[in-house]
């Protein structure tokens, strides 16, 4: 006798009662019956990741009214709530046992009232609806890599995105052991409006109980906070792999082709909507993942591996001369769901998509015309700038054919990036591991962008692009980082990108697609194939091999003005920022390694020698005299 599936009973098919009864999990059997009583779900369904069940949970969010279908053949649109367009940092919190401090930057509660919270609100919460029961696998699947989970929800437009986002794990879970540990989430959406929206935002939870590896999530629909395994289980993950010795990483992966057939494998840490995607997707390069990577030492070499399957991506400023690739995807037959944007006689249209737009149509407000304007008087976009795409990697061309690899690929590289408008220039490489991971991963500052909701444009430290995420206390990650680069006998090669440096006038230095000449340079700086310049913060290019590479990867001339605006160091702003960075470590941050600090004041005293002999702006040329 199991007393949870004979809870369950009444609430399952015969055909989920079987589906059911061939996992061999005691807890997996207590985590649904909970959630389905705690929740008061009518039904239960259980997706065995069989065709036909698939299928199923396309057709009811459809059938429900959570998505609609696009004129293209495959795609299908959903909005999120007015108020629910970004992952929303007030109303996610760790939960935290009485007497642990996690840090000063975490937002936490009390673990037993943070769980009496979340469970009164998502008491009922799924009267009259089906629970549909997600099993999936994070990272390839029979790999060191693997981490099982499962999610429990009543969005069928959320269960159909875990289709194209992850990898199926039913079968996994039911030749696992009676022992098996896995994640688990619970999600409602709550109550719905009319256009099945999360009605009550303001009630909106998202809680993390990191004692028990669960995820809490209720009253939103945007898929960061209801798709539990995008960077909610991801916090539990960086967690596991501070225990167990290896990194759990906000980073892209892909493969850079180099001279004579070679490949490359990158990873680059980038906050959202600051380039991380784009980068991973150039035209010509394969493409392994795009937002989060698992990270191991394997006979001594660092390994990686795409926790995903799919991509979650910013749709805003998306089209066809700057983004042949997903632009291409995104128009052609094939499943994909577009979240929040414009729709008008079955087309989709965003911001920035470089064609013309309608002057109406429908979008995440409603009824839209240009002009609109919402209650407090500010002109409401055709779509939204946070709006989204979820597809399958494997409809994209540049695929990569590792993708699969239990072992994963073998990593040479690692890029960080943010916008900084004032400070680091395009491309530059550290010296070592350890400088790269404290001048360019610890160091990391941008600027707050639309993926995430509250102000705009706001400079903040985001320590390796994981501040959102992180779960440790920070001092402990940094830490992890720069043991990590012990374990291997050759660690990537470190570098700092930023695509966002601006002129006194406020003008942007970088074309879009200088990128890809920023990473084939990298490419070859990995195998020692160019030579560079040591500048005070790091090895920068030298002019003529960015002219060669500029004309052979974009066809265009690149003169020795545009390399001094874009690689002069700006020795102020440089060492201002290193004072920003060093308070912050002060005043936020426990546990910060000596390392942290020693490293940074050595930089610091670089440039300020750098100051004495050259003055506060350096063409990079000066540091060959």
């Amino acid at each position: 006798m199991n007393p949870y599936i004979d809870a369950l009973r009444p609430k399952l098919s015969k055909a989920d009662y079987q589906k059911l009864c061939a996992i061999k999990i005691p807890k997996v059997h207590e985590f649904i019956a909970k959630s389905a009583d705690l929740c008061n779900a009518e039904h239960v369904f259980i997706c065995s990741d069989s065709p036909e069940d698939k299928e199923y949970i396309r057709q009811q969010a459809i059938e429900h009214k959570e998505e609609q279908k696009l004129a293209v053949p495959g795609h299908t649109y959903h909005f999120d709530g007015f108020y629910d367009q970004g992952r929303d940092r007030k109303a996610t919190k760790y939960l935290v046992p009485k007497r642990v401090f996690l840090t000063k930057a975490l937002n936490q509660i009390d673990r037993q009232e943070g769980l009496a919270e979340v469970k009164s609100i998502l008491r009922d919460s799924m009267t009259g609806r089906t629970m549909i029961a997600r099993f999936l696998s994070l990272g390839p699947t029979d790999s060191v890599f693997t981490i099982l989970g499962l999610q429990c929800t009543d969005s069928w437009y959320v269960a159909h995105s875990e289709d194209l986002l992850y990898r199926s794990g039913y079968q996994v879970f039911t030749k696992s052991g009676s022992d098996t540990n896995f994640l688990r989430v619970v999600h409602s959406a709550g109550k719905l409006t009319d256009r099945m929206v999360s009605a009550e935002h303001d009630k909106k939870c998202i809680y993390i109980d990191y004692m028990d590896n669960t995820i809490y999530s209720v009253n939103t629909q945007y898929a960061g906070n209801s798709i539990g395994f995008k960077k909610l289980a991801f916090r539990l993950a960086i967690r596991k792999a501070n225990t167990e010795g290896w990194l759990a990483e906000h980073m892209m992966l892909m493969g850079v082709h180099g001279p004579g057939g070679r490949k490359t494998y990158f990873a680059g840490a980038f906050p959202s909507a600051c380039g991380k995607t784009s980068t991973a997707m150039l035209p010509g390069e394969t493409i392994v993942g795009d937002d989060i990577a698992y990270i191991r030492e394997i006979d001594g070499v660092a390994r990686a591996v795409n926790v995903e399957a799919g991509i979650f991506g910013i749709i805003k400023d998306v089209n066809p001369v700057d983004d042949t690739t997903i632009w291409d995807v995104l128009h052609k037959p094939g499943e994909i769901i577009f979240s929040n944007i414009l729709v008008k006689d079955n087309k989709p249209y965003w911001l920035g998509m470089g064609d013309e737009t309608p002057k109406d149509g429908v979008n995440f407000s409603g009824e839209w015309h240009e002009g609109k304007k919402d209650n407090t008087g500010k002109e409401v976009p055709l779509a939204h700038k946070n709006a989204r795409y979820a597809v399958k990697l494997t409809a994209l061309e540049n695929c990569d054919p590792e993708l699969e690899n239990p072992n994963g690929v073998e990593l040479r590289g690692i890029m960080y990036g943010g916008r900084d408008a004032r400070a680091y220039v395009p491309v530059q490489q550290s010296f070592d591991w350890e400088h790269g991971i404290v001048s360019y991963g610890a160091s990391l500052e941008t600027e707050t962008t639309f993926a995430t909701i509250g102000k705009e444009g706001v400079p903040e430290i985001n320590m390796m692009s994981i501040q959102d995420f992180i779960s440790i206390p920070l001092g402990k990650n940094v830490r992890n980082n720069l043991d990590f680069g012990k374990k291997v006998e050759n660690p990537p090669v470190v570098f700092g990108v930023n695509y966002f440096l601006k002129d006194v006038n406020g003008n942007y230095l970088n074309d879009p697609k200088d990128k890809q000449v920023w990473v084939k340079w990298m490419e070859l700086r990995v195998h020692d194939e160019v030579d560079a310049i040591k500048t005070p913060t790091g090895y920068v290019p030298l002019y003529e091999d960015l002219r060669k590479l500029f004309k052979e990867v974009r066809g265009v001339d690149y003169t020795k003005e545009d390399y001094n605006k874009q690689f002069t160091i700006r020795v102020d702003e440089n060492m201002a920022k290193i004072k920003r960075v060093r308070d912050f470590y002060k005043k936020n941050v426990t546990y910060t390694p000596e390392q942290v600090f020693w490293i940074l004041n050595q930089q610091y005293e670089r440039l300020l020698n750098a100051k004495e002999q050259f003055g506060d702006y350096i063409e990079p040329e000066k540091f060959l005299e």
